[in-house]
């Protein structure tokens, strides 16, 4: 199996996107949001506990909106632009590129969390902090942006129009939320009575149920088997809806 073209292309796109000016609204925003969220709106100071989690509690909510964001120009700027009929006469083959643009700006997110680390130093210098939830947070937290990620990937090859990109990918991560949230999984049990294992069936497809756990500190299979094959699932959606545009 042949990665240079990945890693090239992979190269290329990170280079690109960290020195757009995109790069930076998005920095500036994600740090504000985070900050925002941590302090104002979860009131942690008022908790009295040397932890992440207030600050880990309101990632789902923080990536619906800039993930999509990030990732709305991944394939609907190339078919704007018409650069997509070049990209696809190269040699490659289209997951090459796929694979790349998805790793590059999974990197950069990466990157905007990195910058988060001084909230570490923070919570040390408040009391002795569990490392572990902060570990596993900081690892789901990563894992559950490129779940996000990688939808917004495949509704950006579904158009050439960005903004429709964004808000197909916003409902559709925002019910991928839903499904797990508590007010929606009583709703289903008290409200419509369904059976426990079809609420818990729902309830298995959010990111949510599967976030909180690894903010906890426990890291199961089943909660890395949900985030990778919904990476894999819609990367390789992503590619059937390309190599059908290449066919035609």
């Amino acid at each position: 199996m042949n990665l240079k073209p990945v890693l090239t292309i992979t190269k290329r796109e990170f280079v690109t996107l960290i020195t757009s000016p995109l790069a930076s609204v998005f920095l500036v925003i994600f740090l504000f949001g985070a900050g925002l969220m941590t302090f104002q709106i979860g009131r942690f100071f008022d908790g009295g506990e040397a932890s992440l989690d207030i600050f880990f509690s309101f990632h789902p909510w923080l990536y619906l909106f800039l993930v999509p964001a990030i990732g709305m120009n991944l394939w609907a700027e190339e078919k704007r632009s018409g650069t997509i009929e070049l990209l696809l006469t190269f040699p490659i083959a289209s997951w090459h590129a796929i694979i790349a643009k998805f790793i590059a700006t999974w990197l950069f997110i990466a990157v905007a969390l990195a910058f988060t680390i001084p909230y570490i130093f923070m919570v040390k210098g408040l009391g002795d902090p569990d490392m572990g939830p902060i570990i596993t947070g900081y690892f789901g937290s990563f894992l559950m942006a490129g779940s996000y990620l990688a939808i917004t990937c495949f509704t950006s090859a579904l158009t050439r129009n960005p903004v429709i990109s964004f808000i197909i990918a916003f409902v559709g991560c925002f019910l991928l939320i839903l499904c797990g949230y508590p007010p929606i999984t009583e709703f289903l049990a008290n409200d419509l009575n369904l059976a426990g294992w079809v609420v818990r069936l729902v309830s298995g497809f959010s990111f949510m149920t599967h976030f909180e756990l690894m903010q906890r500190g426990l890291i199961t299979l089943r909660d890395l088997v949900f985030f990778l094959s919904t990476v894999i699932f819609f990367l390789f959606a992503t590619s059937f809806v390309i190599r059908s545009q290449r066919a035609g």
